[in-house]
């Protein structure tokens, strides 16, 4: 739940918190891999993840929200990121609406860990920041990703992708899939 000490959510494994300083090097260390980033536009060079950093901590400020750590509770391990932002890729069809994400290390995968923290990212959209939908991107080639929208319940719509024009395929066209407040059940 979120508090003037900033946010923080709890679930039954992981805890999804605002940024620490010393978190930035294990995030970049744990998720800048060639594994992780095949669909996220390739391996980030010093000035990439300085950017990204930058991105993360701007959203947070604009917003009161952004891609949260994600830290899991048995070892504090720190997974990656989940959470939200406003939509805002080049082109974007869906510019301004609440955007859940995620990234997690690769030793991570298959454990339900990016489901779990969907699951509280998407709750805390529509309980603590008004959202009415929540959209969700990849690109077609990403299957685990939107293999995890579909599980989360979320509806491909086709009538909202578009090409990001930062990227070269097969990063550039997003596939965009939604869910409304209504139709949320926590998965």
């Amino acid at each position: 739940m979120s508090s003037g000490a900033g946010f923080r959510r709890e679930t039954e494994r992981l805890i999804l918190r605002d940024w620490r300083a010393d978190d930035w090097d294990e995030f970049f260390r744990v998720t800048n891999t060639p594994a992780v980033m095949q669909w996220l536009g390739g391996v980030l060079d010093v000035e990439g993840r300085a950017a990204q950093r930058a991105r993360v901590e701007a959203c947070q400020a604009a917003n009161g929200f952004c891609f949260w750590a994600v830290e899991r509770k048995a070892d504090g391990a720190l997974l990656g990121f989940c959470g939200l932002k406003r939509a805002d890729a080049p082109g974007s069809s869906v510019t301004g609406e609440m955007e859940v994400g995620w990234r997690f290390r690769e030793d991570s995968w298959g454990e339900g860990y990016a489901k779990e923290a969907a699951i509280a990212a998407i709750d805390a959209g529509f309980e603590d920041f008004g959202a009415d939908r929540i959209v969700a991107l990849t690109v077609e080639g990403n299957g685990p990703s939107w293999g995890l929208m579909k599980r989360l319940g979320m509806t491909r719509r086709e009538d909202l992708d578009y090409g990001d024009t930062r990227y070269d395929p097969p990063w550039r066209d997003a596939i965009v899939y939604a869910i409304a407040r209504a139709d949320w059940r926590g998965a």
